[in-house]
């Protein structure tokens, strides 16, 4: 049941009825939180508090701030040769904040700055060209998107061994950056041994080429410069 400021104002009236307070709101049809609850804010704000208050708009989680949009689109102004992926890893290495290639896009289409994507046409093979042959051969690193109701994205990072596709290692995280990355491996090389063995053939990394995966940080702890 709704009321109006006035209505809402004469319920606090009922504190003076000779009937008592449960009687007088099962005959008004009000629950009694809903009358305690606009007592409060009587006793709190006066008249004025019992006006209907518009809900106020939930925040978004993942909105990028006015700050970062700038500097977003600044970057592109700067480096026009760059790819709206190498926008996200650049700005994610310089800034330290990490954006998205479709966030990056969006940005950029709102200024005008580009007016399609590029796509590459790739026909898919019935089978690799170089397919492996034996384990630690070659890992696959990937992210898989969860979003939990009421808690937002979380991000399954694995390290999935080529030829027997077998999951080696994963983590849990709530962000896709190139320490999430970096922490997988590390539980990967612990699992196989691999970080306690001199190995003849250097292992492959196999990736979709993200922004956390090209990124120089993650470059740095591949080449062991960290």
């Amino acid at each position: 049941m709704r009321c109006s400021g006035s209505d809402k104002a004469a319920i606090q009236l009922l504190q003076n009825s000779n009937l008592s307070i449960k009687k007088t709101l099962e005959r008004l049809d009000i629950h009694k939180p809903t009358f305690y609850n606009w007592l409060k804010r009587y006793q709190e704000n006066g008249i004025d508090g019992l006006e209907d208050r518009k809900p106020a708009p939930k925040p978004i989680w993942n909105k990028i701030t006015e700050e970062h949009r700038d500097s977003v689109i600044e970057l592109a102004l700067d480096k026009p040769d760059l790819s709206p992926r190498e926008i996200a890893v650049s700005h994610t290495d310089e800034k330290d904040y990490y954006v998205s290639e479709s966030n990056v896009c969006r940005l950029l289409k709102e200024q005008d700055l580009i007016t399609r994507l590029a796509y590459i046409l790739m026909q898919a093979s019935d089978k690799f060209r170089q397919p492996t042959t034996r384990v630690n051969e070659m890992w696959q690193s990937d992210f898989t998107y969860f979003k939990i109701i009421g808690w937002g994205w979380y991000y399954l990072s694995t390290e999935l061994d080529d030829y027997s596709r077998f999951i080696i290692s994963w983590r849990l995280c709530t962000s896709m950056g190139a320490t999430d990355v970096s922490n997988t491996l590390d539980d990967a090389l612990a699992f196989s041994g691999l970080d306690e063995v001199k190995v003849r053939h250097e292992l492959r990394l196999l990736s979709d080429n993200g922004p956390c995966y090209i990124s120089g940080q993650l470059s740095e702890y591949l080449t062991g410069d960290t």
